[in-house]
C-alpha cells in the first residue's frame, strides 16, 4: 500500500498550475490541498524580449530555466510574428522546461546532467565569443548567466515573467489550518511567499508536517526561512518530488520506523 493513500498534500504551486502536481497525488490515493502562494505574470515591459527577438538570428543559444520562460517566450514571438532560426539552439533546465518547448514545436538540443541552472551554465557547449539569450524569472539568481559569461558567452540576460506573491486563499488556509501530512514546494519563491503570507504562523502550522522541497535550491531557501527539509529527491523533477514523498511516507508505515 502506498505511503499517499489518505494523505492530505499542500500543494503550493500556481493554481494554474497545480495539476501537475496534484493529478499523480490523487492516482496514489492522497488528497490534494491547494493553497498557491504565487502567480506568474510576464513582466510588464517586454521591450527588451522584442529587441532580443529582432536579432534572434544573432543567437547561437536560447536558454530556459523554467517552463514560464518558455510560454513567455513563445507568446512573444507568435505575438510579434518571428520565426525562430533554425541555427539557433535551445537549452533547457530540465525535462519539464523541455517539454514546454516541444509543445511549442521546437527542438531542444540540450539538456545539463542535472536539473540545476549552474550545471547548465557549466555543461553547455563551447559558448566562448557566442551570443546567448536567457529568458528567465526577475527575481531569478545569477549564478546561470555569471557562468555563462566566465566562460566567454556573450550573455542577453532577460527578465521575462514575474513571480508574484497571491493572496491567501480562504479555502486552502482552513484546510491547512486542519493539519496537513506534507507541504510541498517547487520553487524557492514558493517557499519564500509561504511564509510572507502567513508570517509568524508558517512554522506552527507545519509543526508535525513534512516538508518537501523539489531539489537543492528550493531546500535551501526553505531553511533560510527557518524550515526544516525532510524530503528532497535525486531528481528534481514534479515526478522525482512525488515518488520521494511516497517512499518517505510508505517507509515510515513501516512498524518501528520513525515519521
Amino acid at each position: 500500500m502506498t505511503g499517499l493513500a489518505g494523505r492530505r498534500i499542500l500543494i503550493t504551486r500556481p493554481r494554474a498550475q497545480a495539476d501537475e502536481l496534484a493529478v499523480p497525488l490523487i492516482a496514489r490515493g492522497a488528497q490534494p490541498i491547494l493553497f498557491p502562494t504565487i502567480e506568474i505574470r510576464p513582466v510588464d515591459d517586454l521591450a527588451p524580449l522584442d529587441h532580443a527577438l529582432s536579432k534572434l538570428s544573432s543567437y547561437a543559444w536560447i536558454v530556459f530555466t523554467s517552463a514560464n520562460g518558455v510560454e513567455v517566450f513563445f507568446d512573444r514571438l507568435t505575438s510579434q510574428r518571428v520565426t525562430l532560426p533554425e541555427r539557433v539552439r535551445i537549452a533547457v533546465v530540465g525535462p519539464g522546461t523541455s517539454r514546454a518547448v516541444r509543445a511549442r514545436g521546437a527542438p531542444v538540443d540540450f539538456v545539463p546532467s542535472e536539473f540545476l541552472g549552474e550545471r547548465l551554465g557549466q555543461e553547455l557547449g563551447d559558448v566562448a565569443g557566442r551570443r546567448v539569450l536567457l529568458a528567465r524569472a526577475r527575481r531569478a539568481r545569477e549564478a546561470l548567466a555569471a557562468e555563462l559569461a566566465r566562460r566567454g558567452a556573450q550573455v542577453d540576460d532577460l527578465a521575462v515573467y514575474d513571480t508574484l506573491p497571491m493572496a491567501p486563499d480562504p479555502k486552502g488556509l482552513a484546510e491547512l489550518e486542519r493539519g496537513v501530512d506534507a507541504v510541498t514546494f517547487t520553487s524557492a519563491s514558493t517557499a519564500e511567499n509561504f511564509v510572507a503570507l502567513l508570517g509568524d504562523r508558517a512554522g506552527p502550522l507545519l509543526e508535525g508536517s513534512l516538508v518537501a522541497c523539489i531539489g537543492p535550491v528550493t531546500a535551501d531557501a526553505a531553511r533560510r526561512l527557518g524550515l526544516p527539509v525532510h524530503v528532497q529527491p535525486a531528481e528534481h523533477t514534479i515526478p522525482g518530488l512525488v515518488a520521494a514523498l511516497e517512499n518517505h511516507l510508505t517507509a515510515s508505515l513501516a512498524p518501528g520506523s520513525p515519521r
